[in-house]
């Protein structure tokens, strides 16, 4: 990117974190292993920087099986104990056993609407697919949960998820696209709307 390029407030220089904004953030996506991959993500990211766990994203992939829910919902007691191990993720019991819970639940929703974006953009988004455009100026303007993340949260709670309060929920929406919070001011805002248009879509 050339100088003076404006992005969110809270984009570090971190490379990480530049490449995650640029490439990722905001972006809508429909393909139910990126939408299990930052379901299990955001949770484990409770209490600790976005930052630890970009940081930490290829030791999830390794030690989850790709997010492919079929294999992690079959984890079992050494599959825990392995990871509890594995210094490449958080070492979080909870969190290892929520990942584990919420494949068997995401299996589930698949199963009933035929893929978990069905569900989802079906719940919360916009039915075509289109992220909702937040249209925020300044970073206190931005959210941290909303409406639609408080329902989000609820019927994840009702179907057996776990770590996915309203909060994360919320965040869940911006990564994967239901929502555009790029700030106005800020180069991606213009391109993730441009995604949403209904030739691209």
């Amino acid at each position: 990117m050339p100088e003076g390029v404006k992005r969110c407030a809270w984009v570090t220089g971190d490379p990480l974190y530049l490449a995650y904004h640029d490439d990722e953030w905001g972006a809508p996506a429909h393909d139910d292993r990126r939408l299990f991959e930052m379901l299990i993500l955001e949770g484990a990211q409770a209490g600790l920087s976005w930052l630890t766990i970009l940081r930490k994203r290829e030791g999830y992939r390794r030690a989850f099986a790709g997010f492919d829910p079929a294999l992690v919902a079959r984890f079992g007691d050494a599959e825990v104990a392995a990871r509890l191990a594995d210094p490449g993720i958080v070492r979080n019991r909870l969190k290892i056993a929520s990942a584990v819970g919420n494949a068997a639940a995401f299996l589930a929703v698949q199963r009933q609407h035929g893929s978990f974006d069905r569900f989802l953009w079906d719940l919360v988004g916009d039915h075509a697919g289109r992220p909702r455009d937040g249209r925020r100026r300044r970073p206190g303007d931005v959210p941290a949960r909303t409406p639609e993340s408080d329902a989000l949260s609820k019927e994840l709670v009702r179907r057996g998820f776990k770590f996915v309060g309203s909060t994360i929920c919320y965040a869940y929406m911006q990564a994967i696209g239901v929502v555009n919070d790029h700030l106005v001011t800020c180069y991606r805002h213009a391109q993730v709307q441009a995604l949403s248009a209904p030739s691209a879509a």
